[in-house]
C-alpha cells in the first residue's frame, strides 16, 4: 500500500533537456543580433553614400556657378572658353576632399549667336566603396 514517488522518476527522465532548449535559445539570439548589426553597417554606409553625394552635387554646382562668373563677368564684357579656368577648388570645410573638372564648349548657332556649354563633374570620398560623382552641366549665351 505504499505509493511510488513519480517524482523521482520523471526527473531522471527530464535531465539534460532544459540545456538543449538553452542552447537553442542562445543560437537563435545570436542569430538576431548579427543580422541587427548587418543591418546597421548598411544603413551607416547609405548615409555616408547619401552625404557624399550631396557633397559632390553641391560642389559641381560651386563651379558651374564660378565659371559661370568667369564667362559673364558683372562688367558685361565679352568672354569666352578660354577664360573659364579647367579646375576648381574650394576651401570650405564641407567640400575640401571634392576636387572638380570643368569644361566649357562654345557652339555658334544661326540666328542665336554663340552658346556656351559648362559641365562640372564632382568626385567626393577618397576610398573605393564611398567614393561618389556627380556631373552637372548648363547651356548658357
Amino acid at each position: 500500500m505504499f505509493h511510488k514517488n513519480n517524482s523521482l522518476v520523471n526527473r531522471s527522465k527530464q535531465r539534460g533537456s532544459m540545456l538543449v532548449l538553452g542552447i537553442f535559445i542562445l543560437t537563435i539570439m545570436f542569430l538576431l543580433a548579427a543580422t541587427l548589426i548587418n543591418v546597421s553597417q548598411n544603413e551607416d554606409q547609405a548615409i555616408t553614400i547619401e552625404v557624399q553625394g550631396a557633397r559632390a552635387l553641391f560642389a559641381a554646382n560651386s563651379a558651374l556657378d564660378a565659371g559661370l562668373a568667369q564667362l559673364f563677368p558683372t562688367d558685361g564684357s565679352l568672354r569666352n572658353c578660354t577664360n573659364v579656368s579647367t579646375s576648381w577648388s574650394n576651401n570650405d570645410i564641407a567640400l575640401q576632399a571634392c576636387p572638380v573638372t570643368l569644361t566649357c564648349q562654345s557652339y555658334t548657332v544661326a540666328n542665336v549667336g554663340t552658346q556656351f556649354r559648362l559641365t562640372a563633374k564632382a568626385i567626393c570620398g577618397n576610398d573605393t566603396p564611398n567614393r561618389v560623382s556627380r556631373t552637372v552641366e548648363v547651356m548658357a549665351r
